[in-house]
């Protein structure tokens, strides 16, 4: 398989296996107008196996999505066809917007214009808890 290298854009890398499709929908990838190649199940001497996604045109990548989805990722950012930055996403201890209470009498599903907030309460389970009512998200999709 070939896949070009890109000159300016982004590239993310470290994915977890069959994580890059949440990625794409998260970060609304189908809504550009460039080339976003997705590449699945990647050998990696250190995961196994890996996604990998490049972005051929520079953007704002929004790195609390990132490391909601997979806190290893890495954003590689590239210029004139060399990386010129690297990032490392961590989990968030704040979601704002990125997901939604699943509890039909919080506040959040009657007054759909305020924030939907999330505060990391387990680190080790990856779990949030809704900032008005509580009530548990785990890191499932």
């Amino acid at each position: 398989m070939n896949i070009d290298s890109i000159q300016n854009g982004v590239v993310l890398d470290h994915i977890q296996a069959g994580k890059s499709m949440d990625i794409y929908r998260y970060l609304h990838l189908d809504q550009l107008d460039c080339s976003v190649a997705i590449i699945k199940n990647v050998k990696s001497g250190k995961m196994g196996k890996k996604d990998i996604i490049k972005i051929d045109s520079p953007m704002e990548v929004d790195l609390d999505v990132l490391g909601y989805i997979d806190p290893n990722i890495t954003v590689n950012i590239i210029r004139d066809g060399i990386r010129v930055d690297k990032k490392h996403v961590e989990l968030p201890k704040k979601l704002v917007n990125i997901i939604h209470c699943k509890n039909p009498r919080c506040i959040t599903v009657s007054e759909p214009q305020l924030d939907a907030i999330f505060l990391l309460s387990d680190p080790a389970t990856h779990t949030y808890r809704c900032a008005y009512c509580e009530t548990a998200k785990d890191k499932k999709f």
